[in-house]
């Protein structure tokens, strides 16, 4: 039975509010945040696109050590919620825009982003019983659990500046088929980078845009 009974946990040196309407923050999903600020240190001048943001826990640490602007994006109203509260707890809001809406909307077209990092659903629709304790919109990822990562590669392929990267989250081995599809130039902008696989918590995909 979900409560909307705010909680708190660390994120690294964050604090972050939730409920469990939104997904509860993994600890192990700091190694995505701190690839995206490692990746920061080269890319060009621009601001960071964090989509399926969630409580907006992996895209704060991942701007909270430079000087970067982050725009979040959920389509939850209530992730919205967190995520705005969670930079205002974490002194960073004058640096971040939270936005709720579909991924394909609320992004102008004329924007550009140094990097992006997305944590979309990666669940097939047909185990969404297996995790029970996770609201149904934070994990369903469609047929093939992949629907939802393939939409962030759209607006990457879309938004991402020459010369800069992203580091997408997905399930367990589903890295090769969302690599086979980049390399085969469904993205034609886009190029596939290094994988760092987290066993059955999932696993990393770093996407670069050539300079």
């Amino acid at each position: 039975m979900q409560t909307t009974e705010p909680r708190t946990t660390t994120f690294g040196p964050l604090e972050i509010d939730f409920d469990d309407r939104v997904l509860e923050p993994r600890a192990w999903t700091q190694a995505q945040s701190q690839w995206a600020a490692d990746l920061l240190a080269e890319a060009p001048e621009g601001p960071v696109l964090e989509l399926c943001a969630g409580a907006g826990h992996i895209g704060l640490l991942a701007v909270a050590a430079s000087d970067r602007h982050l725009v979040m994006v959920d389509v939850n109203p209530v992730a919205v919620e967190y995520a705005t509260a969670n930079a205002e707890r974490n002194g960073l809001a004058d640096r971040v825009e939270v936005r709720e809406g579909d991924m394909r909307e609320v992004v102008a077209a004329d924007e550009r982003f140094a990097l992006v990092v997305a944590d979309p659903p990666w669940v097939r629709s047909s185990d969404l019983r297996r995790f029970p304790a996770d609201p149904q919109l934070a994990i369903d990822g469609g047929d093939d659990g992949l629907d939802l990562a393939r939409l962030c590669l759209d607006v990457i392929g879309a938004h991402l500046l020459p010369g800069g990267a992203a580091v997408l989250q997905l399930g367990p081995e589903q890295h090769g088929p969302i690599a086979a599809e980049i390399a085969d130039g469904r993205w034609p902008r886009l190029v596939p980078g290094g994988v760092r696989e987290h066993g059955e918590r999932g696993c990393l995909l770093e996407v670069r845009r050539p300079a």
